[in-house]
């Protein structure tokens, strides 16, 4: 069922745009043929080592696959665009007639539009700087930066080559601390460790901390927190770590994420990781998925860091994610006396490596005291 729903763009372009051209019968049914064939990329990754999260083939040919299904996508929802417009005129008595060159010019549209969202999905992603200032913030941390990095799906795709690039752009920001926010990979230990091997060299003054994603789970969580851990990124699981400047203390807590339970691994528990924690001092809580962001928020969590949505990847296609997000999707909210951050994500899932209008991001986060 699932690989049927994603065939219905494929089965609009075919009945919709393919058929109603001047063009040979069997040019037709080539072309019908390769638009099914962009649409089951899932399908196809199923019977690769990796399985449909993590396909096991040559990123050339995985980039392909994503721009064929996004160029698909895109000329499905343009065809009914236009056919939306013609059934208007045609109930106003106006009809439109459909020249062939509206139709090609629509394939030209798409299939760029499909280059740039892949390639704006897979280039190593820009900086964005946010500032978020927090009640009674110590003096000693006005001016704190956290490096917040977020579902890296290191895979075939985000190899190691990106994912050294990724690195030294971040090493370059400087930041007192990295928090990243699960996600870290898809894929096994054996089949990833030379692509996660370039994330040893993250490193900052106050550390580099981790939390898991509901991809981790996937594939072997415990080996993937224990190998993370040995190259410099231990793992906050329902605990948290004090950091100090001088007598002052800011607290960082980090949450499983909330699908664990449903994989005979210990869930979320917030008392736990705060459990010892200093009293007055702010808590900035990692936690993966934003959707248990109110029920944080009654806790006392002064900022909450997380990620799991990629932004919506597309303008527009975001509503899509809110509700089974709690609402959160891209940015910063204010959820009752807590900030909220959700990231856009430092990469993204391969399996819908398509951006547009909701751009990755390497995020500099600067605290500052409430004015």
């Amino acid at each position: 069922m699932f690989h049927l729903i994603f065939s219905i763009p494929s089965w609009y372009v075919i009945v919709r745009f393919l058929i109603p051209l001047a063009m040979p019968l069997a040019l037709k049914i080539v072309l019908s043929a390769l638009v099914l064939l962009a649409s089951q990329y899932l399908l196809i990754s199923r019977f690769t080592a990796g399985g449909i999260f993590s396909p096991e083939m040559p990123r050339a040919l995985i980039i392909l696959c994503n721009w064929a299904f996004g160029a698909v996508l895109f000329l499905a929802l343009l065809q009914m665009l236009i056919d939306a417009v013609a059934l208007v005129s045609l109930l106003f008595r106006h009809p439109l007639e459909n020249a062939p060159m509206v139709r090609y010019l629509a394939a030209l549209l798409t299939m760029a539009l499909a280059a740039i969202g892949v390639q704006q999905a897979i280039r190593v992603p820009p900086v964005k700087e946010v500032t978020i200032r927090i009640d009674d913030l110590p003096r000693e941390f006005e001016g704190y930066q956290l490096l917040q990095l977020t579902d890296l799906h290191i895979t075939k795709l985000f190899n190691a080559a990106w994912a050294t690039k990724m690195v030294n752009k971040a090493m370059a920001l400087n930041a007192d601390l990295i928090v990243i926010t699960g996600d870290v990979i898809d894929g096994t230990v054996q089949n990833r460790r030379l692509d996660v091997a370039p994330l040893a060299s993250l490193h900052a003054p106050d550390g580099v901390y981790a939390i898991t994603g509901n991809h981790e789970y996937f594939f072997e969580q415990r080996r993937w927190t224990e190998h993370l851990a040995s190259l410099g990124m231990p793992t906050l699981h329902n605990s948290h770590v004090v950091i100090k400047r001088g007598a002052a203390e800011l607290v960082i807590a980090g949450l499983p994420d909330i699908s664990a339970s449903r994989r005979d691994a210990d869930g979320p528990d917030l008392a736990m990781a705060l459990k010892g924690a200093p009293k007055n001092a702010p808590v900035v809580l990692l936690d993966h998925q934003p959707r248990n962001a109110r029920q944080n928020a009654q806790q006392g969590v002064d900022l909450q860091l997380s990620g799991h949505t990629h932004g919506g990847l597309i303008v527009g296609f975001d509503r899509l994610f809110a509700k089974p997000n709690g609402g959160f999707v891209s940015g910063l909210y204010q959820v009752d006396g807590m900030q909220l951050y959700v990231n856009n994500g430092t990469a993204l899932w391969p399996g819908m490596a398509i951006r547009l209008g909701r751009p990755s991001e390497l995020t500099r986060i600067t605290l500052r005291q409430k004015e």
